[in-house]
């Protein structure tokens, strides 16, 4: 089974292969066995954050097998690793942001985000737990994968989807461009998405910019 992801105002800095983030932090790895931490190793450092080897690949086979049956041809597998690396540093670096910033996501609002994510594939949570772990996934990871999703689309609105305002001028050069057939409400969502996709992609840039980040895949090549 394939988890939806939850949707956001836009695409993380249009990273294609951002398609799950089920990676587990360095957060985690005192709680890890013996043998994978003497095997394990640091890929990037982001303000102070370990991202572990595991954690990247655990996240390159979850992008495969969520490639796999569909129409999309992955990169080498360099490169692979390289995008997927980044998209991990970015969503680090705007989970820490949501942290300083005070937000989380509550049980409640969680629960009620997996039932709903359960329904619209057809099945309650106890079947959706069992379709994922057919899928070598586990319930728990899920629910954090949802919770971090959720967290940065909370960010993303708070820093972006505030401050876009859309004008009735636009909103009216939107309906000619179109030759009509639209109405002003579709055409100010569509412009809204479009101006907030823009923002987002900027600020993203912007506080990718700001942070100390020590990608050692990079620095090795």
């Amino acid at each position: 089974m394939r988890i939806p992801r939850i949707a956001t105002l836009g695409a993380t800095l249009a990273l294609a292969l951002c398609l799950g983030t089920l990676s587990l932090m360095a957060t985690a790895q005192d709680f890890q066995p013996v043998e994978r931490q003497s095997l394990d190793r640091i890929v990037a450092v982001v303000n102070q954050h370990a991202i572990m080897e595991s954690d990247l690949s655990e996240r390159v086979e979850l992008v495969r097998s969520q490639v796999a049956g569909q129409d999309h041809r992955l990169p080498p597998e360099s490169m692979l690793r390289e995008q997927v690396l980044e998209s991990i540093i970015v969503e680090e670096i705007q989970l820490q942001r949501a942290r300083s910033a005070g937000l989380g996501i509550d049980d409640t609002e969680l629960n009620r985000q997996m039932r709903a994510i359960a329904e619209s594939n057809g099945m309650t949570l106890e079947e959706m737990a069992d379709a994922l772990e057919a899928d070598g996934l586990t319930m728990a990871a899920v629910r954090e994968e949802i919770r971090r999703e959720m967290l940065i689309r909370e960010l993303h609105q708070r820093q972006v989807g505030a401050r876009i305002n859309v004008s009735e001028r636009e909103v009216e050069r939107f309906i000619e461009q179109r030759g009509g057939g639209v109405s002003r409400d579709q055409a100010r969502q569509v412009v809204f998405q479009q101006k907030a996709e823009e923002a987002l992609d900027v600020w993203i840039q912007e506080i990718r910019a700001e942070a100390f980040v020590d990608n050692r895949l990079s620095n090795s090549r």
